[in-house]
């Protein structure tokens, strides 16, 4: 999928936001600055958040429970390996919608049945993105 300009990231975002249920994880890859946040911020002002979103690569997780579901925004940039997860606390969130930037520095067992999205920069502004969906979204992808 060719997504022609930052707009049209956002417009993605906001058709996911009607899609997500709880224990839903979307994994966002790709090089800095190819729209994973974006996307993100997408997703959770669709959702309702009416405050900034900021990126969480300082905090590593920006938590908004106010929403419904409520969205943890995960960024894994900054840890070393897997074994950081635990300290995060992930794994108890079946009730909230994760939304995972640089989910690879995880390792691939960490999230088995999240949407994947990966983000490349295409010619221009556009972006090229291409999805591993998993039976849970399989009737729910791609978002129209």
């Amino acid at each position: 999928m060719i997504l022609a300009d930052e707009a049209a990231t956002r417009a993605l975002g906001e058709r996911l936001a009607g899609l997500v249920r709880p224990g839903d994880v979307i994994a966002l890859s790709g090089p800095l600055g190819a729209g994973k946040t974006a996307l993100a911020r997408a997703v959770i002002r669709a959702l309702g958040h009416q405050g900034e979103v900021p990126s969480p690569s300082f905090a590593i997780v920006q938590p908004y429970e106010d929403l419904d579901p409520p969205v943890w925004h995960v960024d894994l940039y900054r840890i070393t390996g897997p074994g950081d997860l635990d300290e995060l606390g992930l794994d108890a969130l079946s009730d909230a919608v994760l939304l995972v930037e640089w989910p690879e520095r995880a390792g691939e067992s960490a999230w088995p049945g999240a949407l994947h999205l990966s983000l490349e920069f295409a010619q221009g502004a556009a972006r090229r993105l291409t999805a591993r969906v998993p039976p849970s979204w399989q009737n729910r992808w791609p978002p129209r």
